[in-house]
């Protein structure tokens, strides 16, 4: 019996559609036997897999409804059980009416991606198409929904159960010999032990490098604007953004609070933070700005410092420097078309002007750079920070397998922390824990 079968709470409804109104609205109903469910609801359990024209009738026998009513028989379903989806109006009163109907009739709310888990422990999805599952439904960009996609249709898995699969095979050459204590070392050598396993961590390195492209289209970037008050900061989160997210004035300390705004850079989502001007005062509002700036370089994986062209880096300037914690740094020249200075970049430095827009594209391009994103990225498929550790720690483990190859039990030990390593990922080998904390981070119905 599959595992979710087994639950004493069996059968489990849920809106699938978005909270509002719209044309249509999906109610769906999961578990081991919807028959009962499906008779009073809609007078008949309709044909597998083709759409019907149902009623959906309350207690008293009085139309609630009408749509499409959808019957996916086990285990040629989403979940791999019984799935009834109902179609009706897109209304949250009369979407709310069906579900309480099915839980009348005995179904129960399903909690935050509990649909998908079913899927995963009835074998339909491994882990990490699961999780892209999520990924798609929030991705942020045309790159990141097709990230997702590659990995929901197994791009992903696939690579990875080809690494599982290659050092299940070194492990069984390697365990095969300490049989043969005298001629281990002879034998793994002529079987070109070593050899396959400098092939398994290069195959692994570009997994990594495609994951950490996915990563990178899921989290996206968290770049800080700092300077002093009116080296224009505010604008050039304007020029960013392609509106006047921020007020610009020629007051000093106009902007106060943190200022947010989320762009995308050949799809790479950019959250844009723009900051008070630090510096010394006196006025209470402005400190509380200032101590949110750098409260706010905490988090970020780019600090952008913008300096004004005319006089470039000063005392002011390497004060911040000596503050600013541990994070990637550009500093911006800005105001070029005061200085009439032409656009240009050299090293981790960029020449611009916010007002007019010359060099940012330059600026665009640098970020990409820090980000680590590769313009060949098509291939990425969608990862989390997990399966980035669980990849990282997979390559230390084949890298002490290859340090200690003269001790073939430490040998073989390594290559068994790989695999399960690797196996973290697709969930073979996963925690209850782990599972709750995945899935409740999933919308409800889903």
């Amino acid at each position: 019996m599959p595992l979710a079968a087994r639950s004493p709470s069996n059968l489990i409804a849920a809106i699938a559609t978005a909270p509002g109104r719209g044309g249509v609205g999906v109610v769906r109903v999961s578990g081991a036997d919807i028959t009962p469910l499906a008779k009073a609801l809609l007078g008949r359990v309709p044909e597998p897999r083709h759409a019907t024209f149902s009623r959906f009738y309350d207690g008293d026998g009085g139309v609630l409804d009408e749509g499409i009513a959808l019957y996916f028989a086990a285990p040629h379903s989403f979940t791999g059980e019984q799935v009834l989806e109902l179609q009706g109006h897109g209304g949250p009163v009369v979407l709310n009416l069906i579900l309480q109907r099915c839980i009348e009739l005995g179904a129960r709310l399903a909690a935050p991606g509990e649909f998908t888990r079913r899927a995963y422990l009835n074998g339909k999805l491994d882990l990490a198409q699961a999780e892209a599952v999520a990924d798609l439904i929030d991705a942020a960009s045309t790159e990141a929904a097709r990230s997702a996609v590659r990995s929901l249709s197994g791009a992903f898995s696939e690579r990875v159960n080809a690494l599982q699969e290659d050092v299940t095979r070194l492990r069984m050459l390697v365990e095969a010999t300490l049989d043969f204590p005298e001629e281990e070392i002879d034998f793994l050598r002529d079987a070109d032990a070593f050899g396959r396993l400098d092939r398994i961590t290069a195959a692994l390195l570009a997994v990594r490098v495609q994951a950490k492209q996915g990563a990178l289209l899921r989290e996206g970037l968290t770049v800080v604007l700092i300077g002093q008050p009116n080296v224009g900061k505010s604008s050039l989160l304007n020029q960013l953004a392609g509106f006047e997210a921020a007020i610009v004035t020629e007051v000093a300390g106009t902007t106060r609070d943190t200022v947010r705004e989320a762009i995308q850079i050949q799809g790479v989502p950019l959250h844009i933070i723009d900051t008070a001007g630090l510096r010394e005062t006196d006025d209470a509002v402005e400190k509380i700005g200032i101590a949110r700036t750098w409260a706010a370089l905490e988090k970020a994986d780019v600090a952008l410092l913008l300096v004004d062209a005319a006089h470039g880096l000063g005392e002011r300037e390497a004060a911040i420097l000596q503050r600013l914690p541990a994070v990637a740094r550009l500093t911006i020249h800005n105001k070029i078309d005061v200085t009439l200075d032409a656009p240009r970049a050299a090293g981790d430095e960029i020449w611009l002007s916010a007002k007019t827009g010359a060099g940012v594209e330059l600026l665009r391009d640098k970020l990409l750079e820090a980000a680590g994103w590769q313009a060949a990225g098509e291939g990425a498929f969608m990862a989390r920070a997990r399966h980035l550790d669980a990849l990282s720690c997979a390559g230390g483990h084949l890298t002490a397998a290859r340090e200690s190859a003269a001790q073939l039990e430490l040998f073989a030990e390594e290559l068994r922390l790989a695999q399960a390593a690797l196996s973290e990922i697709t969930g073979e080998f996963t925690a209850d824990d782990l599972l709750g904390e995945i899935f409740s981070k999933f919308c409800i119905g889903k």
